[in-house]
């Protein structure tokens, strides 16, 4: 199967248009997930598990958007009321059990809320687990959300992962996505900035290690006026890991004064690492701000050298240069439980 199309079509050279995968890694029968957990500190929030079904825009590819919606064995649907505060967490947790989640979750953000969104995927070692989930979020005028999600398989399973946005007037989305699990992560972001003055912030962070494979593509449509998207990709590589971006910010008709900037950067930690990065900007308007870089490249020697002078040895010395790159997107985490459990996975996954 060819998925993950990148939204206008590059040089087959660049081989970055899609990603290949057989389709034998879709199990043919899903059974029900027993093993999650959601945490809710707002009464007035209401969280039911019946989430409607989900018409993506994009989306990682029609099989998996039919699965989600023929076969999802979590539905959850989380609305947030008008001026409501409010924090929920779901987790995830993988076993012998529960090898296969098909998860859709809806959030409805109501005018003037304010809430945070944890969802976080774990998995014990030995499992050979299966995810494919999509989240949609509906930003209604003023509203603050912020999505943490957070992936922590291992690296036997394989996470597939479809994420759609719509930003009313002066909406706020703010995502952080911490990628580490898998061995094939793939995930399709698409944020559709409708409303005068909305803003969508995305972070990401991946760490990938023997022969994981990544394949973001990130997409963002901005259509009305004084909209901002702004994304940051911070990632590293070791052994034989590889990871393909594909970042497009495009200016619709409408957008005026509209911001977009997209930065992505790539730390490879062996000589067989490999990163592929394509970003994109395409404009139908006029009087518009867009920026986009990319960079890859190995830790560089005289800073390696620096650090280890100070009595670190090189396996630690690594850690550090990793973990400052990573340390802006870490902080902005306000669950220090979480951040420290991020922050144990950076070192384990190192080692």
């Amino acid at each position: 199967m060819e998925l993950n199309e990148t939204p206008v079509r590059t040089s087959r050279n660049f081989n970055i248009n899609n990603i290949k995968i057989e389709d034998s890694i879709i199990p043919k029968y899903i059974e029900e997930f027993k093993n999650a957990e959601i945490i809710c500190n707002s009464k007035n929030t209401k969280i039911e598990e019946n989430a409607d079904k989900l018409m993506l825009t994009y989306g990682i590819g029609d099989t998996f958007t039919n699965q989600i919606n023929a076969s999802a064995n979590k539905k959850i649907k989380i609305a947030i009321n008008d001026n409501e505060t409010s924090e929920v967490q779901i987790n995830y947790k993988f076993d012998d059990e529960n090898k296969a989640l098909v998860d859709n979750i809806l959030i409805i953000a109501g005018e003037s809320s304010k809430a945070t969104v944890i969802i976080k995927y774990s998995s014990n070692e030995e499992v050979q687990g299966f995810h494919n989930g999509a989240i949609k979020v509906l930003a209604k005028q003023d509203a603050n959300i912020e999505i943490i999600m957070v992936n922590l398989m291992n690296n036997h399973s394989n996470n597939f992962v479809s994420i759609e946005n719509s930003l009313d007037k002066n909406s706020k989305v703010n995502y952080t996505l911490v990628d580490f699990g898998g061995e094939k992560s793939i995930t399709n972001y698409y944020s559709n900035l409708i409303g005068e003055n909305s803003e969508n912030i995305l972070n990401t962070m991946y760490l990938g290690k023997c022969n994981q494979l990544f394949d973001l593509n990130y997409i963002g449509e901005l259509r009305g006026e004084k909209t901002n998207i702004n994304i940051e990709v911070q990632g590293a590589l070791k052994d034989k890991a590889q990871k393909h971006f594909k970042g497009t910010i495009d200016f619709k008709k409408g957008a005026k004064k509209a911001k977009g900037n997209e930065e992505e950067a790539c730390m490879l930690l062996s000589d067989t690492a490999k990163s592929l990065a394509l970003p994109m900007l395409l404009c139908s308007e006029e009087d518009v701000e867009g920026n986009h870089s990319s960079s890859a490249g190995k830790i560089s020697e005289k800073e390696l050298f620096y650090i280890m002078s100070r009595g670190f040895e090189y396996k630690e010395a690594m850690k550090l240069m990793v973990r400052a790159k990573f340390n802006k997107i870490l902080n902005s985490i306000k669950n220090e439980e979480l951040k420290n459990e991020i922050s144990y996975e950076i070192d384990k996954r190192l080692d």
